[in-house]
C-alpha cells in the first residue's frame, strides 16, 4: 500500500518513538503556509486602512468634505474595528478561529469593490463602517489562530511578519494611491484607489484555503482526537498534544505562565474577574496609547506635513509610509532579542522624543521636519510588532481571542478619536497643539507599561 505525503515537520531520525511538544515542534512548511494566510489579511487589512489617507485627498473636492466630514471618513473604519473586535473576539472563543478566518476575505473584497460607486459622503461612511466591522473580526480571529500555531521559538518572528504585512500594505496603498493620483485621467481617481482593496482581499481568500482550526481551541473544547488527527495530518504523528488543566481553584494575580480563568470563559466580563483584569488593562492602555499617533499621523501625513512647512507634502508622505515598512522589518529582527518590557517602554520613549521637537519648536527647517518625520514612522512601526505578538501572551486559550478583541477594541477607540480629532485640533488650534497631544499620549503608554506590564518572554501558552 502507498504511504501518504510525510508531514511537514519530519520526525527525529535517530528513534522512531521520539516525540515533540506541539510548543516546540520546529519551524516547517506548515507554519509557513499559516504565516502567510495570516500576514496575507494582515496586509489587505493594511490597505484598506492606508488607502483612505491619500483617497480623502482627492475626494475632498467632489463629496464636498470639510474638516467634520474628513475626520469622520478617517475615523470610519477605526469605528468599525471596534465593534467588530470587541464582539467578535467572546463568538470565535466560543465557535473557533476558522470559520470567520476562512470566510471574511471575501466579504471584505465585495464591500471594497462598492466603494467604486459611492455618490455621497455618507455612503462612503457607510462602507468604511462595514469594512471596519469585517476587518475587527478578521483581527481577532487571524492573529489569535496564527499565534496558537506557532511555535514557541519562533512565534515572535512568525507573528511581526503580520505586522511586516500590515505596515507593507499600508505603505503599498499609500503608493498605489498616489500613483493613480499622478497618472489617472478621467474624473473622480479616488473611486479607483478605493475599489483597488479587493484585489489583495480576494487574493488572501485564496491563500487561507487548508488552513485548520486551533488545535489549542479544539483541546479546550474537550475535543483533543480532531486535534490529534489534525496535527498528525498537518505536522507529524510524533507531535504531542498539551491537555486542558482543570480550572485554577480561586482567582488570583497570576504570573507569566499562569491563567487563573475565570468560570465564565469566552465572555466580555470574563477579561474584569480579578485573575485577568490587570492583564486586561494593560493590553487596552498599551494597544491604545499605540495606536493613537501611529494612525492619525499616518492617514493624515500629507496634510501634517504640510502644515509643518514641506512644500512636497506628498513626497514626504511617500518617505512616511516606506519607513513604516522598514521599521516593521527591524521591529521583527529585535522582537525576540529584547524583553517585552524593554521593548514596550523603550519604543514609547524613543516616539515621543521625536514627536516632541515637531510640538514644541518653531520654524525648523525642512529637511529635519521630513527627518524627524521619518524616524517617527520608524519608531512606531517597529514598535507595533508588539501589538502583533503581546496581547496573546497576556491571555490564556479560552480567553485569547476575547482578550485580542478587547485591546484592539481598545486601541481603535484612540485611533477613531486622534483621526478624528486631529484635522479638527489642527483647523483650531495649530499643527503644534496637536502634536504635543499625541507626545503626551506616548509618554503615557510609556509610564504604564514601565509601572504595570508583565514580562512575557518565553512563555508557552500552553492550551488553557
Amino acid at each position: 500500500m502507498r504511504k501518504s505525503t510525510p508531514p511537514d515537520v519530519r520526525a527525529p531520525r535517530d528513534t522512531a518513538s521520539a516525540t515533540v511538544e506541539l510548543e516546540d515542534v520546529p519551524f516547517g512548511r506548515f507554519h509557513l503556509h499559516v504565516a502567510v494566510a495570516g500576514s496575507g489579511g494582515q496586509f489587505s487589512d493594511g490597505y484598506i486602512l492606508g488607502i483612505i489617507g491619500i483617497a480623502l485627498t482627492s475626494a475632498t473636492d467632489d463629496l464636498a468634505l470639510n474638516a467634520v466630514w474628513l475626520g469622520l471618513l478617517g475615523a470610519a473604519s477605526l469605528a468599525g474595528l471596534f465593534f467588530g473586535s470587541l464582539f467578535s473576539g467572546a463568538l470565535i472563543d466560543r465557535i473557533g478561529r476558522h470559520p470567520i478566518f476562512a470566510f471574511d476575505m471575501p466579504l471584505l473584497a465585495a464591500l471594497s469593490l462598492a466603494q467604486f460607486w459611492t455618490a455621497a459622503a455618507w455612503q462612503l461612511l457607510l462602507l468604511r463602517l462595514l469594512l471596519g466591522l469585517v476587518l475587527g473580526a478578521d483581527y481577532a480571529a487571524s492573529k489569535t489562530l496564527v499565534s496558537e500555531l506557532a511555535p514557541r521559538k519562533s512565534r515572535g518572528r512568525m507573528m511581526s511578519v503580520l505586522a511586516i504585512a500590515w505596515a507593507a500594505g499600508y505603505t503599498i496603498a499609500y503608493l498605489v494611491g498616489y500613483l493613480i493620483a499622478q497618472t489617472a485621467s478621467g474624473d473622480r481617481p479616488w473611486t479607483w484607489m478605493l475599489a483597488s482593496s479587493a484585489v489583495p482581499a480576494l487574493l488572501v481568500a485564496a491563500a487561507r484555503l487548508g488552513v485548520p482550526e486551533s488545535p489549542r481551541w479544539l483541546i479546550a473544547k474537550g475535543r483533543a482526537q480532531e486535534a490529534a488527527a489534525m496535527i498528525a495530518a498537518k505536522i507529524g504523528p510524533h507531535v504531542t498534544l498539551p491537555t486542558a488543566p482543570a480550572p485554577a481553584p480561586a482567582p488570583a494575580p497570576a504570573p507569566a505562565t499562569s491563567s487563573g480563568v475565570p468560570a465564565e470563559s469566552g465572555s466580555l466580563r470574563a477579561l474584569f474577574a480579578p485573575a485577568l483584569r490587570s492583564r486586561t488593562v494593560i493590553a487596552c492602555v498599551f494597544y491604545l496609547c499605540h495606536i493613537m499617533p501611529y494612525f492619525a499621523l499616518s492617514t493624515f501625513s500629507p496634510r501634517i506635513l504640510a502644515s509643518l512647512g514641506v512644500h512636497n507634502a506628498y513626497f514626504g508622505g511617500a518617505v512616511y509610509n516606506l519607513l513604516l515598512l522598514v521599521g516593521a522589518v527591524v521591529g521583527m529582527s529585535v522582537i525576540d532579542r529584547l524583553t517585552r518590557r524593554r521593548f514596550l517602554v523603550g519604543s514609547f520613549a524613543v516616539a515621543a522624543v521625536l514627536l516632541l521637537p515637531l510640538g514644541i519648536l518653531h520654524d525648523l527647517p525642512i529637511t529635519l521636519v521630513i527627518v524627524l518625520f521619518a524616524a517617527l514612522a520608524f519608531a512606531l512601526s517597529a514598535a507595533d510588532t508588539l501589538a502583533f505578538v503581546y496581547p496573546q501572551e497576556l491571555f490564556p486559550t479560552r480567553m485569547r481571542a476575547t482578550g485580542v478583541g478587547a485591546a484592539v477594541a481598545a486601541s481603535r477607540i484612540g485611533a477613531s478619536i486622534s483621526t478624528f480629532l486631529l484635522p479638527v485640533v489642527v483647523e483650531s488650534f495649530g499643527i503644534r497643539t496637536a502634536m504635543t497631544g499625541l507626545v503626551l499620549v506616548l509618554a503615557a503608554g510609556a509610564l504604564a507599561c514601565y509601572r504595570y506590564a508583565p514580562e512575557t518572554s518565553g512563555l508557552k501558552l500552553g492550551s488553557q
